[in-house]
């Protein structure tokens, strides 16, 4: 799929990804955390239909602390999920698992003037291990 070098979306993604480059990584950040396992749900704005379930375990070595992940809306301008605090707090309070979801609060553009809100939902499951 094509994907323009220039406009809000390009500009926030890159913006986005300097932010986590520079951060430290999980291990780094979190040397007690010993294993995550990343269970995501993307599903409509009615939260209703399902659009894909990804499982993931990151390399804690490498993966860096600021975690977010890309809203599947294509269309998406400074949406987006970042899942960085909830994991900060669920090992703070050194919690096993963790399950909440999100409501993007990015937007697509019909027109020059004319917005609409994503709203698209995650729903995440996040397991610790310590």
């Amino acid at each position: 799929m094509y994907r323009p070098k220039e406009g809000p979306r390009f500009d926030y993604r890159a913006q986005e990804s300097q932010r986590v480059g520079s951060s430290p990584t999980l291990t780094d950040r979190f040397p007690q955390l010993k294993s995550l396992i990343v269970n995501l749900g993307y599903y409509n704005s009615k939260g209703v239909a399902k659009n894909s379930q990804i499982k993931y375990s990151p390399n804690l070595d490498r993966a860096k602390s600021v975690f977010r992940v890309d809203c599947p809306n294509a269309g998406c301008i400074r949406g987006d999920f970042d899942l960085t605090e909830p994991i900060a707090k669920a090992v703070k309070e050194h919690r096993t698992t963790v399950s909440a979801e999100m409501c993007c609060q990015g937007w697509q553009s019909k027109t020059t003037i004319d917005t609409v809100p994503c709203h698209n939902i995650l729903r995440y499951t996040l397991s610790l291990g310590y």
